[in-house]
């Protein structure tokens, strides 16, 4: 039992559980579900959610009650929509202090996710448009049939791929096949992500959550420390690839965002 001093400065469910518009969450037996959604329905992509889930992200590895974590989304879709063009035009000119921001919060949405030291599995209930890097980073990644991933907001939607991206894809893919992915803004069908490597199950939808919660209770089975320290060796190549990348990816995005029209 920790004493109460140090009780008291850990983050606990009750402080961010019902905190967020975004992000809805149940925890079970140490096994925290959390959906993405907008307004109950697909997310769709924008500031807040950026907002959101940096903060979420940061508050869920803190809380150690957490033990397993699954990642899904509302709908039929896990995140939209598909970004056209024009769609990106308010990010294409930012000034220098409102990417600082953005950028600042690109950077923390993936380290904090990669900091999370407890299994995480993506339940991938349909398309992934935007910021598909994220269920992909998951040490388990399930998907629907109807599932898919794309890059639709970054090379092909006028921006450069630097916030994770360019990392995790050339990473799970292949070098040439994740360039390829993001130059072109290939739409990835399921089958050709479980053909690829980058998702470990098809499901139909009706029981991707079920599946999802039948590994998630297996991993409960072994011993808390095997659990975390599992996670974090599994997980080290990627935060390695990511710490040496990511700063680089966003300076040369926000290069492209801050020039002048």
């Amino acid at each position: 039992m920790q004493p109460a001093y140090i009780r008291n400065l850990r983050t606990r469910f009750e402080d961010y559980r019902d905190k967020y518009e975004m992000i809805r969450m149940r925890r079970e037996d140490g096994i925290l579900e959390i959906t993405v959604h907008t307004n109950g329905g697909p997310l769709r992509w924008g500031r807040q959610p950026h907002a959101e889930l940096e903060e979420a992200f940061h508050n869920i590895g803190r809380d150690r009650e957490n033990q397993v974590i699954i990642m899904t989304g509302a709908g039929d879709e896990f995140s939209g929509p598909v970004a056209e063009p024009k769609e990106n035009a308010a990010y294409h000119h930012m000034n220098a202090d409102d990417w600082g921001e953005l950028g600042w919060e690109s950077n923390r949405i993936l380290s904090n996710l990669l900091a999370i030291d407890v299994p995480m599995i993506a339940a991938v209930n349909g398309p992934a448009a935007r910021h598909a890097e994220m269920p992909i980073m998951c040490d388990i990644v399930l998907a629907t049939e109807s599932a898919s991933f794309q890059d639709s907001a970054h090379f092909v939607g006028g921006l450069v791929p630097g916030d994770g991206m360019h990392v995790v894809f050339p990473m799970v893919l292949g070098l040439n096949r994740g360039r390829y992915f993001l130059l072109t803004g290939q739409v990835l069908t399921a089958r050709e992500a479980l053909e690829a490597g980058a998702v470990n199950e098809i499901l139909p939808r009706e029981g991707l959550l079920p599946r999802a919660w039948e590994l998630a209770r297996q991993i409960m089975k072994q011993p808390e420390l095997n659990r975390r320290y599992t996670r974090l060796l599994l997980v080290e190549q990627l935060r390695r690839r990511m710490s040496e990348l990511l700063p680089y990816g966003l300076a040369l995005e926000g290069l492209c965002i801050t020039r002048e029209p």
